[in-house]
């Protein structure tokens, strides 16, 4: 498979797709072809600013297409046989090729072909390829993954934030939406806030052993705790060196993610993650609410608890007779609030917030997702 791609940058006049501030200062969206390369006399390289590093330039000799007039996701609806579109997402710097397949139950390229798309060298560049398919026992969607090593995880929490942010661009969606997404993992119901950012409902914490699953036997309920590390210091972690020896142990028969965790305080919690089949990543959604949920056992913070305030008002009625008699009538009633018990949850792409809630106990992550680019690239 041969990598060729033609990119389309998004312009900050599209004002659901504005770009952080290092896009602003830059131009409108124009398309970079290298599937020719039939040399031109009056072709000068070019500098290309991208991502969030000012001081990264991709230097090309592509030729530059005028700007198209219509939306950036409107080349997705093309089926030009042997091209891919796609458009590239990232959830804190956990990046991913988002592609439309909502025509097909299967995704349309192989776990060997996401394998080459996400090379960061000889590719496009990502940690997986997410399918947005069609929706499954009674679902509005479908999301599969494949990771950079070609496994298919269960889900993605950073990922499903894009995948709702990737829908509502399709769909043509604005202000505040949610809809249903089954994933390997269950159901999971992604909300996009007024603000931009995704709230997910990531349903409830998986903490059967035989469930997980590991070979560990349970020393809690059916759970695994084991004794913890004090004082550890996430950022000097090898993870190169330590992750592969989690990822890969026996005691892991479908392999793990691994997080390394440090507390700050009750509400505030630093992560450094292994990701199974993709390596150390800048951000790992599921790994959040899984340290939040640990940190919770271990006595380490809160849970947002929901509770009830009862007023009580008194009303006095007189009543006149032989003898003036004052009743009191008592009319009680309540209101139920929730105590909002989050946790920021560092990690080396940004915040995420967490919630493990009494009530439902579900587990909540609202954190960003952000658009990079628009491409096409034959198979």
């Amino acid at each position: 498979m041969a990598i060729a791609a033609a990119i389309t940058l998004p312009s900050t006049a599209v004002s659901r797709r504005s770009l952080p501030s290092p896009y602003e200062a830059s131009f409108s969206p124009f398309r970079l072809s290298s599937s020719s390369f039939k040399q031109s006399s009056t072709l000068k390289p070019i500098a290309v600013r991208t991502g969030k590093k000012p001081g990264f330039r991709v230097f090309s000799s592509m030729s530059i297409h005028a700007p198209e007039t219509s939306s950036p996701t409107s080349f997705l609806d093309h089926k030009e046989s042997g091209i891919l579109h796609f458009v590239k997402y990232h959830g804190l710097g956990n990046d991913f090729i988002l592609v439309d397949n909502r025509d097909s139950t299967e995704p349309k390229i192989t776990p060997e072909q996401a394998v080459k798309l996400c090379d960061r060298n000889f590719g496009i560049g990502a940690d997986g390829v997410i399918f947005a398919m069609p929706g499954t026992n009674g679902t509005d969607y479908t999301m599969r993954i494949f990771n950079s090593d070609g496994s298919e995880p269960e889900m993605c929490g950073n990922g499903v934030r894009c995948f709702a942010r990737f829908i509502a661009e399709l769909e043509n969606l604005n202000g505040k939406q949610s809809f249903t997404v089954h994933t390997g993992a269950g159901l999971i119901v992604p909300e996009i806030q007024e603000d931009g950012k995704v709230r997910v409902d990531m349903g409830e914490p998986i903490l059967k052993a035989s469930d997980v699953p590991t070979k560990i036997p349970p020393n809690k309920d059916q759970s695994v705790v084991k004794a913890r590390l004090d004082d550890l210091q996430v950022d000097e972690l090898n993870l190169a060196e330590i992750g592969p020896k989690f990822e890969h142990h026996m005691v892991f028969p479908a392999r793990t993610n691994t997080e390394f965790v440090q507390v700050f305080s009750s509400s505030h919690l630093k992560m450094r993650v292994w990701e199974r089949g993709a390596g150390a990543t800048l951000a790992c959604g599921t790994g959040a609410c899984a340290v939040v949920v640990a940190a919770v056992l271990e006595g380490r913070t809160g849970r947002a608890k929901a509770s009830r305030i009862v007023f009580v008002v008194s009303l006095m009625v007189m009543v006149s007779d032989i003898a003036s008699t004052y009743f009191l009538h008592f009319l009680i009633f309540s209101i139920r609030f929730l105590q909002n018990q989050s946790c920021r949850v560092d990690l080396p792409g940004g915040p995420l917030d967490i919630e493990w809630r009494e009530d439902d106990n579900h587990i909540y992550m609202t954190g960003p997702a952000e658009v990079v680019f628009y491409g096409s690239v034959p198979l």
